[in-house]
């Protein structure tokens, strides 16, 4: 099928050329070291081919929250050594003072990582003067970030419309996965939404369910979900003044096709700490002092049933408090499931969102999934059905 979009294939012979390549470099750093390095590792594709075929690659990303002041604590210079270590061959690194001079010393194949973008205030303001500063300094654009895609800024999208702009591998393999799963999904498709509140998810779900076949609907969420159908959910994180909308979503749910599924079996406990003191109830069943803080084993094996005939899998957010034990295993029971299905060769499955990644490798399940996205935001915008700017500009 072809491609919406141009790709490092359609790039053409970029030996001796300069390359702008937008990447995600905003990792967790303490203590002069870099705390998780998945980000890093995601750009060796894009880094690494551009560079073997003699590109001059000049890496654009941000680091943390400037706000368009210069910050030394926010430099991308202290990401230099660890970024080296994980592409396994030497990378420079270009301050904005003198960057062309600079630039114009490097030489085919060479890798340089160019300062914090957000040093200037005017890259969050897709400000024309800094897209035109970027734009200097490039002969060719590649937006490998598909986690800051959510953003028209001057680096994501400004650049996209003033140099040739292509996909890089990682963003490629992002856009090919959300269309597989959303777009263009082979049905039944069924959603997880776990988390917190309704209220963050509310423009997912009220998407979602015109969308998909069955919605999975965990964590403190369902509990609005179930007071909304009339169940006392005790000292439960709930958010009763949304049951309104709970019921609105469910009616346009009923109207779509869409069934939703919600606990029907729960674990609580009085006090929400590690190890406590647990029963496993029938949702009618929670007592005023308890909360629920997973779903049963029940109503899991009974959401596994559901994912064994879909053939499509869209997964954000846990079902339960799935930090502290043991209100994690109804996640890592679904997702060991969804694991296993997908190996199987009859599920296609895309997950998403900080929360989503932390359960998955939680349940040791994260390299058995079709596709499992680091963005956060931006994965939510897309479930939401957002047009995302980094990705529009790319298309053809």
């Amino acid at each position: 099928m072809a491609k919406s979009f141009r790709t490092l294939d359609d790039i053409g012979d970029v030996r001796g050329k300069r390359v702008l390549v937008r990447e995600d470099l905003n990792v967790p750093f303490a203590d002069g070291q870099v705390t998780d390095d998945t980000r890093l590792r995601a750009t060796v594709p894009t880094v690494s081919e551009l560079s073997d075929k003699g590109a001059i690659v000049l890496i654009l990303a941000h680091f943390g929250r400037p706000k368009g002041v210069p910050n030394p604590e926010m430099s991308l210079a202290q990401i230099v050594k660890p970024y080296e270590a994980v592409l396994g061959r030497p990378v420079r690194y270009v301050d904005w003072e003198g960057d062309a001079a600079n630039v114009a010393t490097l030489q085919p194949g060479d890798i340089a990582v160019l300062e914090n973008t957000r040093f200037f205030g005017g890259e969050e303001k897709n400000d024309p003067q800094v897209v035109d500063r970027f734009a200097a300094l490039g002969d060719l654009y590649v937006n490998d970030a598909f986690s800051a895609a959510h953003r028209a800024h001057a680096s994501t999208e400004g650049l996209a419309h003033k140099l040739p702009a292509y996909a890089g591998r990682a963003m490629e393999a992002e856009l090919d996965a959300l269309q597989k799963a959303l777009g263009e999904p082979e049905h039944p498709v069924a959603a997880v939404v776990g988390g917190a509140k309704v209220s963050t998810k509310l423009a997912v779900l009220k998407h979602l369910v015109g969308k998909v076949d069955h919605l999975i609907i965990g964590g403190g969420m369902a509990n609005t979900f179930l007071a909304a159908r009339g169940v006392n959910v005790g000292k439960s994180l709930c958010e009763h003044d949304l049951t309104g909308t709970a019921d609105e979503i469910m009616e346009a749910a009923d109207r779509a096709g869409c069934t939703v599924h919600l606990p029907y079996d729960v674990v609580v406990a009085k006090e929400f700490k590690p190890n406590p003191p647990t029963r496993t109830v029938n949702v009618h069943e929670v007592a005023a002092d308890e909360m629920i803080l997973d779903v049963g084993p029940a109503a899991v094996e009974a959401l596994g049933d559901v994912l064994k005939n879909c053939r499509t899998l869209v997964w954000n957010g846990p079902l339960g408090a799935f930090e502290t034990p043991p209100f994690d295993t109804a996640t890592v029971a679904l997702a060991k499931t969804a694991a296993a299905l997908t190996v199987d060769g009859s599920l296609v499955s895309v997950a998403g969102g900080g929360d989503t990644v932390a359960a998955l490798n939680h349940a040791g399940v994260g390299d058995d999934f079709t596709f499992v996205s680091t963005a956060g935001g931006a994965f939510l915008e897309w479930m939401e059905g957002r047009e995302l700017p980094g990705v529009a500009a790319l298309m053809q």
